[in-house]
């Protein structure tokens, strides 16, 4: 979980007691709204750019979508439940192609690391994480699938 930096290096938000409360909590919670920027940005992507909150500290994510309480789930499982429960519709698709690119490396972990900040790019070189259209792509997602 990241709770202060945009896009890695610019702070959004002080370091307070979240990483106490993360650490110390006998249930811990991460709240978030799905979208930011006027649903330009998920707040759930495949990978965070800084990371607060380890996977080891979070146990329930919560967003206006829904709650994904990840307790003792598999890395496979807490990334589907994640999306289907807390990610934005208008990001679901995205994030399950990813995870099912992901899965292709065959590790404990679904992770493609070509791959993992695909969104953050889009988002840099757009103005939004979401899918374009190819009549108005800025940036080619069909590569994302050619690994």
């Amino acid at each position: 979980a990241n709770s202060t930096h945009v896009m890695g290096n610019r702070m959004m938000n002080g370091i307070g007691g979240s990483g106490d409360y993360m650490r110390n909590g006998y249930l811990t919670i991460f709240s978030t709204p799905s979208t930011a920027k006027g649903g330009n940005i998920s707040s759930v992507v495949p990978m965070v750019s800084h990371a607060d909150h380890t996977e080891h500290d979070t146990m329930i994510f919560i967003t206006e979508q829904g709650v994904a309480d990840i307790r003792g789930l598999s890395p496979l499982k807490r990334a589907k439940l994640i999306i289907e429960k807390c990610a934005h519709p208008d990001f679901r698709e995205q994030l399950y192609d990813y995870l099912k690119m992901a899965q292709r490396k065959n590790g404990h972990e679904p992770v493609d690391l070509e791959h993992a900040f695909d969104m953050h790019i889009a988002l840099e070189k757009t103005g939004t994480m979401k899918e374009q259209s190819k009549e108005e792509d800025h940036y080619d997602y069909t590569r994302r699938f050619t690994a």
